[in-house]
């Protein structure tokens, strides 16, 4: 698993019960490699404007994404997870959104 690329992985629900949804990695962390990973989600209306993003079909790094419909990033919704909790790989996301992710997340954090 690496760092930008778009997982599935259990997720408790708000109903208690649990499916597996995408995410994606954000970051490794120290010191056992656990990972840092945020949402993804089909309920547009529930972004959050000037932090979470939406990707679309029409963006360049859908396709690589695995993802089957416009969806949601949601940076508010973060989890730090075991790597055996994840599932496997679907697809990932480009290096340049991956990187504004992590701007956004950090700037939001410092300020």
């Amino acid at each position: 698993m690496q760092e930008a690329e778009v997982v599935l992985t259990p997720v408790s629900q708000p109903d208690g019960v649990i499916k597996n949804r995408p995410a994606i990695i954000l970051r490794e962390m120290p010191p056992y490699k656990d990972l840092l990973v945020c949402g993804i989600s089909t309920q547009l209306h529930q972004q959050v404007p000037d932090f979470d993003e939406i990707i679309s079909p029409s963006d360049p790094d859908f396709i690589a994404s695995g993802l089957k419909a416009e969806s949601l990033i949601r940076l508010g919704f973060l989890a730090v997870l075991p790597r055996r909790n994840i599932i496997g790989s679907i697809g990932s996301i480009s290096s340049e959104r991956h990187q504004r992710l992590l701007k956004i997340l950090s700037d939001y954090l410092i300020a």
